[in-house]
């Protein structure tokens, strides 16, 4: 595989944005609740730029990986998040917050294992 470390710093980039999500909005239950005060518009706006960023990074990992790593894990829908990032990267203002939150809660906690799972099997790789 190319540039393993480069590869697997992608990956630490991409669990640390998930991990950040999962603890600052654990106590949010709706997408009402971000919507309700200026410090949740505030958290809504950074999720949302991590999802953007998290995107991104898969983005890059499928490149510098020649295509061939992603689909070794076919639970994750790695189509669906490159174009959620495009989505906010492209149409800012017309992201649901409902849908976002919808993410939040179905989407990351399993992309998250399915990272820390991709990174525990390259390094057991030589």
């Amino acid at each position: 595989m190319r540039d393993k470390q480069m590869i697997i710093e992608l990956l630490d980039n991409i669990e640390n944005s998930l991990s950040l999500i999962v603890e600052q909005t654990q106590n949010y239950a709706s997408a009402d609740d971000f919507l309700r005060t200026p410090a949740g518009v505030l958290l809504l706006d950074g999720v949302y730029m991590n999802l953007l960023a998290i995107g991104e990074a898969v983005k890059n990992l499928d490149k510098r990986t020649g295509g061939e790593l992603l689909p070794k894990y076919p639970a994750v829908p790695w189509k669906d998040i490159m174009r959620t990032r495009d989505v906010i990267a492209h149409h800012y203002f017309d992201v649901d917050a409902e849908r976002v939150f919808l993410i939040l809660r179905n989407d990351v906690p399993p992309l998250l294992d399915t990272i820390q799972q991709i990174k525990a099997d390259l390094q057991k790789e030589k």
